[in-house]
């Protein structure tokens, strides 16, 4: 006989493992699971959690080398700190609230605090193995999603001391994952710059600051951009650079004991009114704090004993002071910092402090001149979104922060009724929104912010989106492209990009824009159906399938059928993120793909043509040898 479901007693209640629990809600420990396309996916929380402690050991004094080697799925970790304690080596990877970090003596400002960041790593893992090494010995365990499999006793070692740890993520948890090389990159030089004078050896490559943030700004910002040197601060536990350079928008890097704060938090909001103050006491005038701040680049990193995060994932300070123990606010102690370190600085460098209030006028002058005009766009915008259905929205919101919901939030961005119909039909209604394009965007390359409120288009998805006034109101994660994979989607996704990367860089370059793969080919027998997003995966599923399969072409969003596009927005989404180089600077990037056809886009089209001829030949050539 059934159990009747309603029931509740002593049967109804379990107690899970440290394992189980961690496997059962991964998202209280890392965040989302995701595929890698995402730079917060678990896959790299793994990572860093495991580098962190690394990081801890060097801000403690002890090592100043670390060694990282990364391939498609298996990450290998060496620093050479003291290493764990032998007689600990298990406890610390396997036994909830275990570790050093609880000792402030040990680690004073360390990133993690909660002794969850190696046992989730642990637990999450196909494989997972430890070895410390301390004093000529040694003490080695082995473990498969967090079960203890291999645990010999401690033997003697040539090896320097310090800790190796080696792991694969759990692909049943990680469905289809794949770590993208440029998150990684930044991750490296992240953890570089944070800590000038650490060598970060990954896969080959070394990664080292002599001069902390000031190389991050030289790393992000284009030279010829820039209005002014880059002023650069640093004390005990506060460093800041800044400078204002031609962009749209505010562009930050923000830091908490060698942690990346992509979401900001209390020290990024002391920062940014510190900054203002500082301004406004030199200047001696009252500028709105909207131009001060517009085009700013700028960075900040500061150490908090026992820093307060909002999630396991330290995206975001929820620190109020300085210490535990109270003394100091962090809001004090930054905007403090900030303001009077600035007004000092501007004293003494009169010719940055002309080109500062040149760039800060500038921008004054510009939110003056489009006044009128975003008044009126700003009304017809509201009543636009009365009527029209441009934009089917979702129900959580990134700006919401409701818990994982809102951090899933997504809206896709299409052209045509046909192809917005069918992933309006086929989406999550929680969380993922339609923004429908009526034909193809203006090519606003070059031209000044005024165009976005005079473009019907621009100024309804500036709205759609949130931000008109810079990221704080996002309200999607994710802002993805969604267009057909012929010559015109393309150049819409071009069009796009451009607005995007013309007037809210930040948005791009904070890592929330992406481009929706869809399947080109169906191929299926009456036993099953292959989705194929490439000729060698077609050529594959037909190897598969055998017997001359039915293959369709699908030649744009439209004819997905709703029920089969719900397969490519679901669970098994492939997105494909935009990405920025440090060598691509943003004014560079624009003029050469949207600029006037110069001989160097032509040269560039003409060589990328030949290397696409050279590789349909040599797959002809191949499929010829396979008929034969």
């Amino acid at each position: 006989m059934a159990k009747n479901t309603s029931e509740y007693d002593e049967s109804s209640i379990r107690s899970l493992d440290w394992r189980e629990h961690i496997r059962l809600r991964p998202g209280m420990y890392i965040g989302k699971l995701g595929d890698g396309s995402a730079k917060d996916d678990g896959i790299y929380v793994l990572v860093k959690e495991v580098i962190d402690n690394c990081i801890d050991e060097h801000m403690m004094g002890f090592g100043k080398v670390i060694d990282v080697k990364i391939t498609d799925q298996h990450v290998t970790v060496r620093d050479y700190g003291r290493g764990i304690p032998l007689g600990k080596v298990v406890d610390v990877v396997s036994k909830i609230n275990t570790g050093a970090k609880y000792d402030s003596g040990a680690f004073q400002k360390s990133v993690g605090l909660n002794g969850v960041g190696t046992k989730a790593v642990n637990a999450l893992s196909n494989f997972f193995k430890v070895q410390a090494f301390r004093e000529g010995q040694t003490k080695l365990a082995e473990f498969k999603k967090g079960v203890l499999v291999a645990d010999p006793r401690v033997s003697k070692s040539d090896e320097k001391n310090g800790t190796l740890v080696e792991f694969e993520p759990d692909n049943s948890m990680f469905k289809n994952y794949h770590f993208i090389p440029e998150y990684l990159d930044d991750l490296m030089w992240n953890y570089a710059f944070l800590n000038a004078g650490l060598t970060v050896n990954y896969n080959g490559q070394k990664f080292f600051s002599k001069d902390g943030l000031l190389d991050l700004l030289k790393q992000k910002s284009d030279p010829d951009e820039i209005r002014y040197p880059i002023v650069h601060f640093k004390a005990d536990d506060i460093e800041v650079a800044i400078t204002h350079g031609n962009q749209y928008g505010e562009e930050y890097y923000s830091y908490v004991n060698g942690q990346n704060t992509t979401q900001g938090g209390t020290h990024l909001a002391a920062f940014r009114e510190g900054l203002v103050r500082g301004v406004r006491d030199f200047y001696k005038k009252d500028f709105d704090a909207a131009d001060i701040r517009a085009s700013i680049i700028g960075a900040i990193a500061i150490r908090v004993q026992e820093p307060v995060f909002e999630s396991q994932t330290k995206t975001k300070l929820g620190s109020i002071n300085m210490a535990p123990e109270g003394g100091q606010s962090v809001k004090n102690f930054v905007g403090d910092y900030v303001a009077k370190e600035l007004e000092i600085y501007l004293h003494k460098n009169p010719a940055a402090a002309d080109a500062m209030l040149k760039r800060i006028t500038q921008s004054e002058r510009e939110r003056k001149e489009i006044a009128g005009i975003k008044k009126l766009a700003n009304e017809r915008a509201k009543k636009a979104n009365l009527h029209n259905k441009k934009l089917r929205d979702c129900r959580f919101h990134f700006d919401d922060q409701k818990g994982e919901k809102g951090m899933e939030s997504v809206v896709f961005i299409t052209e045509g009724d046909s192809a917005s119909g069918s992933i309006t039909k086929s989406r999550d209604v929680e969380t993922q929104a339609v923004f429908s394009l009526r034909g193809k965007p203006l090519n606003c390359y070059g031209l000044t912010k005024k165009v976005v409120y005079e473009n019907e288009e621009f100024n309804l998805l500036q709205h759609a989106l949130n931000i008109e006034d810079g990221l704080d109101g996002l309200r999607y994660n994710k802002v993805i492209i969604a267009t057909d994979a012929d010559v015109d989607g393309m150049h819409i996704r071009l069009l796009l990009m451009t607005f995007f990367l013309q007037f809210f860089p930040d948005l791009v370059k904070a890592n929330h824009v992406y481009v929706l793969e869809t399947p080109l080919f169906r191929v299926r027998n009456k036993k099953e159906t292959i989705y194929c997003y490439s000729e060698e995966e077609k050529q594959a599923a037909v190897n598969r399938l055998g017997n001359k399969p039915e293959i369709t072409r699908f030649k744009g969003l439209g004819e997905i059928s709703p029920d089969e596009f719900g397969k490519f927005i679901g669970e098994d989404i492939r997105l494909q993120p935009v990405l920025l180089s440090k060598e691509g600077h943003l004014a560079k990037l624009l003029e050469f793909y949207m600029g006037k056809n110069t001989p160097d886009r032509q040269e560039f089209i003409i060589e990328n043509l030949r290397i696409e001829l050279d590789k349909v030949e040599a797959k002809e050539e191949v499929i010829a040898g396979i008929e034969e």
